[in-house]
């Protein structure tokens, strides 16, 4: 029987966030890139229907890989999310991270869905619905992601700042990049904001897997008594 002294000396910050980290970074940047050549909402819609028919194969790559990096993100917003709390992180900035880091996932899982659906659709579907699903996997896996996960990152950014859990410099990037993301709202609106989703993708990627080294398991002595009385 494991006495409690020596229970309480284990670490509790869980599995490490890394794995799951660099498994959706290669899942995502593969899907990306598989899917660079395609059309998107300014390509005409009979020029989308026959790219979807002449490389049916390219866009079901895509969507299984898009589709299956959900997963690990996913994976990694529960270590994270587990890992600040057992930091002592207990006000709304873990759940809000929670919270866009579930629907990031999702979002993610959904584009894959209709991307597989477009590939399937382009043998029968006329110009206008297959144009329509273009812009439906667009926006899902556009706004519909970067957002939420912009959200992911602010949420593990803020508490990790306030409470000093990672380097000032690299919880302040994480902010930034967390803003960027969030003005990707407007590109449901126009194209002009469409320079926001990589670097809220891109940005908040290389942000996630930076933070899943510099989290520690436990409290510094030092990082104590700034938190106290501390909402992050």
């Amino acid at each position: 029987m494991i006495s409690a002294t020596a229970s309480s000396r284990q670490p509790r910050g869980g599995p490490p966030p890394l794995v799951p980290a660099l498994a959706y970074g290669v899942l995502m940047i593969a899907s990306v890139a598989v899917a660079a050549g395609g059309p998107r909402t300014s390509t005409p819609a009979a020029q989308a229907l026959q790219y979807a028919r002449d490389h049916a194969g390219l866009l079901h790559a895509s969507a299984v890989l898009g589709f299956a990096a959900a997963l690990p993100l996913a994976i990694w917003t529960a270590v994270a999310y587990h890992r600040l709390r057992s930091l002592g992180v207990t006000a709304p900035g873990a759940v809000m991270g929670l919270v866009g880091g579930t629907l990031a996932a999702g979002s993610m899982a959904l584009s894959g869905l209709i991307t597989s659906t477009t590939a399937d659709a382009a043998s029968t579907a006329d110009p206008g619905l297959e144009h329509a699903l273009v812009d439906l996997g667009f926006l899902v896996g556009g706004a519909g992601f970067v957002v939420p996960f912009a959200l992911l990152v602010a949420g593990i950014a803020v508490p990790a700042l306030l409470l000093r859990l990672i380097p000032r410099p690299l919880a302040l990037i994480g902010l930034a990049i967390a803003i960027v993301g969030m003005l990707s709202t407007f590109t449901i609106l126009t194209s002009a904001m469409d320079a926001t989703l990589p670097i809220g993708r891109f940005g908040g990627l290389a942000w996630i897997t930076a933070a899943s080294i510099t989290l520690p398991l436990t409290r510094h002595r030092d990082t104590i008594q700034p938190a106290q009385g501390v909402a992050a």
